[in-house]
């Protein structure tokens, strides 16, 4: 079992990873580190976790952990995913990893010369319903892809959600916006070779709350908007000559609607509907990090996949500021 540190008491962490963590087969929590040991405690005996520390040195430097989860706000990671890969650490760190791409090399370079598995929390890219997507790509299910469509929002305007704070690395893009970036890199295979974008900033906490996007991956191109102050949505469309694929709650899993994949033909005149209940992704991207993590073959969120994403943004926030396209 690789027994996991959770470097923090963050929601997403407690709501999400932690009960997958736990609920995994080859996997387990054994530790619960905070600055407040009163949180880390609390947490630790809801979990049934049986270590507590009141600092995230004191859990690096014990032998009661092999891998971390970093569930620290966007602007820590960098940072702490370093010290636990320093520590000897395999590092589960939630996205985004970085603000920008170039701060990657730096967790790139800890992973080489600690040896240590580092790989970015994408949980999407271990759900079903992703690699299903990816599979009726490959097998030409639609055709030749021409398109892709996406949309991610929600509606967010508390002062003191770290969504909202520039400084601890809040914006749309850096939390949503990387998602419709990796599932069209996931499932396609492909990069992207330039951007045009528009983006809008909450005029009180600075931050980006808006943006549409339209990026050119030679063959195919993807459009897609997201926001933090928009009703809540999501879909991600694959349109391609001879059908479509619909992925209807295409990033928090069975939350905005079924697990579901619709492929439809060319005139609407038949379609297959693959479901996934339960798919379970956090549960998934535990497993297969631990599997990775004992040496085992197993496809991961590599660094290197995690710059290229990065550079994707890094592409959006500059066609941002400009007219026509941007190089990624």
């Amino acid at each position: 079992m690789l027994r996991f540190g959770i470097l923090s008491t963050a929601r997403i962490g407690r709501e999400l990873v932690v009960p997958a963590i736990q609920d995994a087969e080859n996997c387990v929590v054994t530790a619960i580190a905070s600055r407040d040991v009163a949180k880390a405690r609390a947490m630790a005996d809801r979990f049934s976790v049986p270590h507590a520390f009141g600092s995230y040195e004191e859990m690096l430097a014990s032998d009661v952990i092999d891998a971390v989860y970093i569930p620290l706000p966007t602007s820590q990671h960098v940072e702490w995913a370093i010290k636990a890969a320093d520590a000897g650490k395999h590092v589960l760190c939630e996205k985004p990893l970085a603000l920008k791409a170039a701060e990657i090399d730096a967790v790139i370079a800890a992973r080489d010369r600690n040896k240590v598995l580092i790989s970015e929390a994408y949980m999407v890219t271990y759900s079903p319903v992703w690699r299903k997507v990816r599979s009726l790509l490959s097998e030409g299910a639609i055709g030749k892809l021409r398109h892709v469509q996406g949309a991610f929002t929600y509606y967010n305007r508390d002062p003191g959600n770290m969504r909202n704070v520039p400084s601890l690395g809040g914006g749309g893009l850096p939390d949503i916006g990387v998602y419709p970036a990796i599932t069209t890199r996931f499932t396609t295979g492909r990069e992207p070779l330039r951007v045009q974008a528009n983006t809008d900033r909450d005029p009180e906490f600075g931050t980006d709350i808006y943006s549409s996007v339209r990026a050119d991956f030679g063959d195919f191109e993807l459009s897609f908007y997201i926001s933090t102050q928009l009703a809540a949505r999501q879909v991600m469309v694959f349109h391609g000559d001879q059908g479509f694929i619909e992925v209807k709650s295409p990033f928090n899993a069975d939350r905005y609607g079924r697990e579901e994949v619709e492929l439809t033909n060319q005139n609407h005149a038949q379609s297959q509907l693959f479901r996934f209940q339960d798919a379970r992704q956090y549960k998934l991207e535990a497993e297969a990090f631990a599997r990775a993590a004992k040496g085992e073959a197993e496809e991961v969120v590599t660094l290197e996949s995690s710059r290229l994403n990065q550079k994707f943004i890094d592409a959006i926030y500059r066609a941002s500021e400009r007219d026509g396209w941007e190089p990624v």
